[in-house]
């Protein structure tokens, strides 16, 4: 089963490191959050991935290129043009690269990469969110659904914490960023059957995937939700990418269940 990846975006919230490289190969612990993506899928055996290109679509495409020797201990002997490799720790991920054009938006993107799917179920992720989950329990909940498509719903965290207090000032309650009311989102990690393709006809260069195709799919009732209760984490900004960074070198990095 092949896992498809949008990472032509232009991350203009992350500006600070997407001026110089796209979002997906911002670094965590030395490594492009791409690959972090990646390993959680290959822990569950799916390690055929196709990756939706667009904003410096270049730098994905030399990172993958290059990615043996960046991998490897090497002898490079330049007068006779000869490359020797000693060692090599590379993982067995196998890469389509598209590109999807620039500004073309999510929906677009995907109807872009079709062809690659060849008419088999499929996952789905964004190149910016990392989390524990189970894919082997996301697919047997999609498969037991039956539905086009299932999304991996996940409560937003707080920003902030919350306190009471009476009425001389006395703090009576203080919680440190609770789970944010409750609310459900689109986390990502799909998982879609091919049939998805009939709700992506016409022009989709301008339609975000989130809006009208999944809301159609949603009133035809052939959206499920699978609810992950664990780690999950959206590098949005820049103080999401810096803990990502202390979760990562503290030993914390709770969506690395690979070995």
């Amino acid at each position: 089963m092949k896992v498809v990846i949008f990472a032509g975006g232009l991350g203009t919230r992350l500006m600070e490191e997407t001026e110089a490289r796209p979002k997906p190969m911002v670094e965590i612990g030395g490594k492009p959050i791409l690959w972090h993506i990646m390993k959680i899928y290959e822990k569950f055996g799916y390690n055929d991935f196709v990756v939706c290109l667009g904003y410096k679509a270049q730098y994905i495409k030399q990172y993958f290129l290059n990615y043996f020797l960046y991998n490897s201990d090497v002898t490079i002997e330049l007068e006779k043009n000869k490359v020797d490799v000693h060692f090599s720790n590379t993982e067995s991920f196998k890469v389509t690269l598209v590109d999807t054009g620039l500004l073309t938006n999510t929906a677009g993107r995907l109807k872009k990469v079709e062809k690659y799917i060849a008419g088999e179920t499929f996952m789905l992720t964004y190149g910016d969110g990392v989390s524990d989950i189970d894919i082997d329990a996301l697919l047997q909940f999609h498969k037991k659904s039956g539905k086009t498509v299932t999304l991996t719903s996940v409560k937003i965290p707080g920003r902030f914490g919350n306190l009471d207090t009476d009425e001389n000032g006395v703090v009576t309650h203080f919680e440190e960023k609770p789970d944010g009311d409750g609310i459900w989102i689109n986390g990502g990690f799909f998982v879609i059957e091919p049939t998805v393709f009939k709700y992506l006809q016409g022009d989709m260069e301008n339609v975000q995937w989130e809006k009208e195709p999944l809301t159609k799919i949603a009133n035809d009732k052939e959206l499920a939700a699978y609810r992950h209760r664990g780690f999950w984490k959206c590098m949005d900004a820049l103080r999401d990418r810096i803990e990502l960074e202390e979760l990562w070198n503290s030993g914390k990095a709770k969506w690395k269940t690979w070995e």
